[in-house]
C-alpha cells in the first residue's frame, strides 16, 4: 500500500527543511509539500529538500486539495509542518486499511510541552474521535485516496476544512484513531494562551453547529488573532 505524505505550508521558512526531513524518514511513497503564497523564503528552502514542491493559492483547503490532485499513493496522509512522528506511523496505517470496511482515519496526538492541561487537551481530542467521531488536521487526518476524491476532496472554506470533511467521511466509514502518536508543536496555544486558544476552538464548533459558516467565522476571527 502506497501512502503519499501532503504538507500545507505558508511562511514557515524556520521549519519547512526539518518538517520535510520527519516526512521522508518515515519512508512513504512520496512527500508532497503546497506552498500557498508563501511572502518567506518557504518556497525556496522546500526545493532544495528531496520532495515534490507544488503552489497553489492560499488556505489550507485549497492547498491539500492540490496535493491530492497530484498524488499517486493509494493513501493521502495530510500532514501539518509543526507535526511529526516518531513512531512507525505507515505501518500502523497499513495494517488498519487491510480492512477494506475502514476509509480512514486520525492519531492520537501528543502536544509538545509539559503541563496538566495540554494533557487534558490530548484526553479530549481523543475521546471526541472516539465518541462523536471528529478529529482535526493536527490529528494526522488519512483517507484512501479514491475515497478522498469521490468525496469532492476537503471544502473550499477557510476554516474547519478538517472538520467539514470528516463529517463527510463518517458517513460512508467509522473514523479509526490509532496509537501513534503524531507529536504537535504546542505553539499556537503558548503564542495565544492555553485557555484562550481552547476556547475559540469551541466557539468556533459551536457557531459552525448553529449555522454561521466557516468563511463568515475566519472573515471575523483571522485579523483579530494575527493581532493577538
Amino acid at each position: 500500500m502506497k501512502i503519499s505524505v501532503i504538507i500545507p505550508v505558508r511562511n514557515e521558512e524556520a521549519n519547512i527543511r526539518q518538517a520535510i526531513e520527519r516526512a521522508i524518514s518515515m519512508r512513504p511513497h512520496e512527500v508532497i509539500v503546497v506552498d500557498g503564497e508563501s511572502a518567506d523564503a518557504t518556497l525556496e528552502n522546500a526545493r532544495d529538500a528531496e520532495c515534490v514542491v507544488l503552489q497553489s493559492a492560499a488556505g489550507r483547503a485549497k492547498q491539500q486539495n492540490t496535493g491530492a490532485k497530484q498524488a499517486t499513493g493509494d493513501v493521502l496522509l495530510f500532514l501539518h509542518a509543526d507535526c511529526w512522528f516518531d513512531c512507525e506511523a505507515i505501518t500502523q496505517i497499513t495494517e488498519l486499511l487491510d480492512d477494506e470496511r475502514i476509509a480512514g482515519g486520525a492519531f492520537v496526538h501528543r502536544i509538545d510541552a509539559p503541563g496538566f492541561l495540554f494533557r487534558l487537551i490530548e484526553r479530549g481530542d481523543s475521546l471526541r474521535v472516539r465518541l462523536l467521531r471528529s478529529a482535526y488536521g493536527d490529528q494526522g487526518i488519512f483517507v484512501r485516496r479514491d475515497v478522498f476524491h469521490s468525496l469532492g476532496g476537503f471544502p473550499d472554506v477557510r476554516l474547519m476544512e478538517d472538520v467539514l470533511f470528516i463529517r463527510r467521511l463518517r458517513k460512508q466509514s467509522r473514523i479509526a484513531l490509532l496509537p501513534g502518536p503524531l507529536h504537535t508543536s504546542a505553539r499556537r496555544w503558548q503564542k495565544h494562551g492555553v485557555i484562550r486558544q481552547t476556547l475559540r476552538n469551541w466557539f468556533i464548533l459551536t457557531a459552525e453547529k448553529l449555522g454561521v459558516s466557516p468563511d463568515k467565522l475566519a472573515a471575523y476571527y483571522e485579523p483579530h488573532w494575527r493581532k493577538s
